[in-house]
């Protein structure tokens, strides 16, 4: 282990300085070092760290690769960890929760906030108020100045000494510098087409229950319950649940292991998941991924409309996909899942890669959605803004809260005080 090296060196270098009685602030400094990296206190500190993400006893001696991906993330944050925190996040909700100061890029320069992310939005806005007042002030200044300069530069002594006064006064500012106007963020509009109507029930599940393997452990047992175009359900659980695997079971990508899966005849499903940029063509170009998935679409300028959409323009639209950012792939992605003009939307962790505004944009779209909608996100604030229902993924079944993602999370956050003298008497 890095570590045991280390620690080796650190003491051979302490017994070396301590015979020769030299550099006092050295040796304390070895020390120091010393007692972080004691062997004896390291498991000690890594089971505490893991408790209090999450970890049970039995959960920490599991081998790595046997957890879900929100598992290896948190092992990850419990590795990288040390105190100070950056990071890069487009969930307001936990921006909320976690920082202290918000830094905001925008046209290449950095601005700094105190504040948590509610706060920062608050005083940019303040801000940005008074520097466009400001602006206007100055334009006005300037239009009026420059008039009266073109009227009275030539007329009599006592106007035309005055517009020399005003002349000097406008080169002052213009050479302090003037007030830029606001650069406005752009803003998306997401659509996702009418997908006409289909009659109840478009999705029933009937007694199903489900393993992945025959000797493996139940994930579901006995399910029961229907789907519409009126559903609009957020899939909340711990990681590991099964939120995942039961959207693959309503779409047929698995199978149940018992009971019945019954889907209308004519439903079309749309699933967006972590991994569909995978599937993308990486030599094309979002253009030419859509004009080959829709080749109904004869003309390139509708189909440049149509990607223009999702916030792909210019040359993102005809540069091959591979040379675009993770955010610009999903809006591929969702202009390609959109026109599937699917009745229902199965949606498992759609933020990912995308920024607020982005997610604002999202939201609007599936608000303004004709058919049904089952979401998995760990996003409260989409959440919130397009569930009416909370169904709970967890202990081989699928309940359904009784309150709202708020209260949920307020629940959630209980629960971990009760935990938490268990822990301090481990």
């Amino acid at each position: 282990m890095e570590v045991d090296t280390e620690r080796t060196m650190l003491e051979k270098e302490a017994e070396r300085l301590a015979h020769e009685d030299a550099e006092c602030e050295k040796l304390m400094e070895i020390y120091e070092r010393l007692e972080e990296l004691d062997a004896s206190k390291a498991e000690v500190r890594a089971s505490r760290i893991l408790h209090g993400l999450g970890f049970t006893p039995a959960m920490q001696r599991k081998k790595l690769k046997d957890f879900s991906g929100g598992w290896r993330m948190r092992v990850a944050l419990a590795q990288g960890f040390r105190r100070i925190l950056v990071m890069v996040s487009h969930s307001q909700d936990f921006l909320n929760g976690v920082c202290t100061n918000i830094i905001h890029l925008h046209n290449r320069k950095l601005k700094y906030y105190t504040g948590n992310y509610d706060q920062y939005v608050k005083t940019r806005l303040e801000l940005e108020e008074n520097q466009m007042k400001r602006f206007n002030w100055e334009q006005d200044q300037i239009a009026h100045m420059k008039n009266y300069i073109a009227r009275f530069g030539h007329g009599s002594a006592k106007l035309a000494r005055q517009a020399q006064s005003k002349e000097k006064t406008l080169q002052k500012m213009m050479s302090s510098g003037l007030t830029e106007r606001v650069v406005s963020d752009k803003t998306l509009s997401f659509c996702f087409p009418s997908c006409g109507k289909i009659p109840p029930p478009v999705i029933m599940v009937q007694n199903v229950s489900f393993r992945y393997t025959a000797d493996g452990p139940l994930i579901y047992r006995n399910l029961e319950f229907g789907i519409d175009l009126d559903t609009r359900v957020a899939l909340v659980g711990p990681n590991g649940a099964g939120k995942s695997t039961l959207l693959k079971l309503l779409t047929g990508e698995l199978l149940p292991s018992d009971g019945m899966i019954r889907k209308h005849s004519h439903v079309k499903i749309g699933r967006y998941h972590q991994h569909l940029t995978e599937q993308l063509d990486l030599d094309l170009s979002p253009l030419e991924y859509m004009m080959k998935c829709y080749p109904e679409i004869k003309e390139k300028e509708e189909m440049r409309k149509i990607i223009g959409r999702y916030g792909l323009t210019g040359k993102q639209q005809v540069s091959p996909i591979r040379n675009l950012s993770d955010g610009q792939k999903c809006r591929v992605c969702f202009a390609w899942l959109a026109w599937q003009n699917p009745h229902m939307l199965f949606l498992d962790e759609p933020t990912n890669h995308l920024d607020i505004e982005t997610i604002d944009a999202l939201a609007d779209a599936i608000n303004d959605f004709e058919g049904g909608m089952m979401l998995v996100s760990h996003d409260f604030r989409l959440i919130q803004q397009v569930a009416q229902e909370i169904w709970v993924c967890e202990k081989q079944a699928v309940t359904k809260w009784s309150g709202d993602i708020l209260s949920y999370k307020q629940h959630l956050k209980s629960r971990l005080g009760d935990d938490e003298p268990t822990r301090k008497g481990n």
